[in-house]
């Protein structure tokens, strides 16, 4: 101003007047007055991803001076007074006609994290500074973890790999579905297991079928909710085939079942043989088998045994990586005999329509005296 009074000063001399009388006048009042000051600091406020945050910023005795919000990380002016310079929409300001200029900041986004700054444009300038912590909760990161369901030879090793994503940086933790517990090392004098393991990488050394199933990998950082990943092990192995009772005996004409345990993985295709000949449920066979897990139990059922029913039964079950059986003979045992029936003694007279029945004692006297008659005479 003063070097545009400074120039054509016969033409100008007037406005200069006036702008030297208003400088003067604003520098007067502004003498007569407090001097701006902040009431209280701007707290640091803490808010999730997404959503709505405000900071206040609380001065007394602004008069005519102006308050504007800077944020400092990314060197960008938000608002002067109650106007928003910003390009970005989320930030907007409000004054209650008080002390407080309130910032807004609307589905609050992990760039709006950083110190904010309130400024009074006096001289020289004042201002104070708060944070806004935007948390953000975990996220397990799919492209960077193992995937959903693996396979591994027995006694191989296997590691599983968790990553996630967050703020704060998330922790993660491993268990088991069924809440077994898991085998973290394997020395020569035993086995060491934990319930719950911590790390994102989990390795399992010479993993047996035991170990097989589902594992959860669990991100938390504090900040709701907390994410898992379901990860499917599969221990694969050749068949195994055990036989509880390899001799059943059974009487002829009667029915009798025979047992074999089996282990696989895959998943085995079990059956039974008998002469060479695979046996399909008829009328003469009844077969049924239960599985769980990589167990099965195979059971045949064998009606109305006949001679030619008699012999050895194999159990036989076989999966991609090989095949194995058991064997069962079954032979015939003698039918249980029947108790001798009890018999009625009928002593004195008998009545009409009744006929008498002589006891074992009787008949055995009776042959005593029989015997000894020609000694007697």
């Amino acid at each position: 101003m003063t070097s545009l009074c400074g120039k054509d000063m016969a033409h100008r001399s007037g406005y200069c007047l006036v702008i030297g009388a208003l400088q003067i006048v604003t520098i007067m009042s502004q003498a007569l007055t407090d001097e701006p000051k902040f009431v209280e600091p701007i707290p640091n406020v803490t808010v999730p991803l997404g959503r709505d945050a405000s900071l206040p910023c609380v001065v007394e005795n602004l008069g005519t001076y102006k308050v504007a919000w800077i944020h400092i990380d990314r060197q960008m002016i938000l608002t002067i007074h109650r106007h928003v310079i910003s390009r970005v929409p989320r930030f907007s300001v409000s004054h209650d006609s008080q002390k407080t200029w309130l910032l807004h900041v609307t589905g609050v986004q992990q760039e709006d994290r950083g110190y904010y700054m309130c400024q009074v444009n006096t001289n020289p300038m004042i201002s104070q500074v708060g944070y806004l912590q935007v948390v953000v909760p975990p996220n397990i990161i799919d492209e960077d973890s193992t995937t959903s369901a693996v396979a591994v030879r027995e006694n191989q090793n296997i590691s599983l790999v968790c990553k996630a994503e967050g703020f704060p940086t998330p922790k993660i933790m491993w268990r088991r579905e069924d809440s077994n517990p898991i085998t973290i090392d394997r020395k020569k004098k035993g086995v060491v297991t934990v319930n719950v393991f911590d790390g994102e990488q989990l390795n399992l050394t010479r993993i047996t079928r035991n170990e097989m199933g589902a594992y959860l990998c669990i991100a938390t950082n504090g900040v709701p909710p907390s994410v898992s990943k379901r990860i499917i092990v599969d221990v694969e192995f050749s068949p195994m085939v055990w036989v509880p009772n390899q001799l059943v005996g059974a009487p002829a004409e009667t029915n009798v079942t025979i047992d074999c345990y089996t282990e696989a993985y895959p998943r085995a295709i079990s059956y039974w043989v008998y002469q060479n000949v695979m046996l399909l449920p008829t009328s003469k066979y009844t077969t049924e088998t239960s599985e769980n897990s990589y167990r099965a139990t195979m059971k045949l059922t064998v009606h109305n045994l006949q001679p030619r029913d008699y012999g050895n039964y194999r159990c036989i079950s076989k999966n991609s990586l090989g095949e194995t059986e058991g064997s069962i003979r079954l032979y015939e045992i003698p039918r249980p005999s029947s108790p001798p029936k009890a018999t009625k003694v009928v002593s004195g007279a008998t009545k009409e329509g009744m006929h008498r029945k002589e006891t074992p004692y009787l008949l055995f006297t009776s042959w005593v005296v029989y015997m000894l008659i020609p000694y007697l005479y």
